[in-house]
């Protein structure tokens, strides 16, 4: 392998390198098989914009951190470690989730009532400018798998738990869509990201993250 191919692997980090990769891949095209290759067309968006959100924070966990990392110890010591790397390797998963699912959600058919292919990507960075700022405090492994779990909890249990015989389609989480949800996730995205500006050198305490 050329040794700026190898360096940029390196600095994208485990995730792009791993098995959440195929993950995002395995979304994207799963929700395309389900729209064209079956008869639920009208699920696949709404499935693909409450799942979307939680793969960028998930992503962040497994780039960062010495349980998903080998190398951490060394790389945190370094000047190009802590927040400065977090950050690179954060841009990376962003860079390779964000055009891909929207991509994927924009060739889903449109259905009555649910939003645009980017509807997600705010909820999306706020999730994981969230899972920063908090893994600030707890690591990021922990607060991304916090926060892509509440994400999921909030989108999947109240259809699992709806009556029976009932119907209501597929989950899609109503408080990610419209003009005033979408101002609150831009606000709840700055403030996260002023946060982990201002923790900045907590990311440098290796056991933390």
């Amino acid at each position: 392998m050329p040794l700026p191919v190898a360096r940029l692997l390196w600095a994208a980090g485990p995730a792009l390198r791993g098995s959440w990769a195929v993950g995002v891949l395995l979304v994207a095209f799963g929700a395309l098989l389900l729209a064209h290759g079956t008869g639920l067309a009208g699920d696949a968006r709404p499935l693909l914009l409450a799942v979307a959100p939680a793969l960028p924070p998930l992503g962040v966990a497994l780039s960062y951190g010495a349980a998903s990392d080998p190398l951490h110890e060394i790389t945190a010591a370094t000047p190009a470690g802590g927040l400065r790397l977090l950050l690179t390797r954060t841009a990376a998963v962003l860079l390779l989730s964000l055009p891909l699912l929207t991509a994927a959600g924009a060739l889903l058919p449109a259905a009555s009532g649910v939003p645009g292919a980017a509807a997600w990507l705010l909820p999306g960075l706020a999730l994981t400018t969230g899972a920063l700022a908090l893994g600030s405090f707890i690591g990021c492994r922990r607060a991304a798998s916090l926060l892509a779990g509440g994400w999921l909890a909030v989108a999947f249990l109240p259809p699992l738990l709806s009556a029976p015989g009932r119907t209501g389609g597929l989950p899609l989480p109503l408080h990610a869509t419209g003009p005033a949800a979408q101002t609150g996730w831009t606000l709840a995205a700055l403030l996260c990201a002023a946060l982990v500006v201002m923790r900045r050198a907590s990311f440098d305490r290796m056991e933390k993250l």
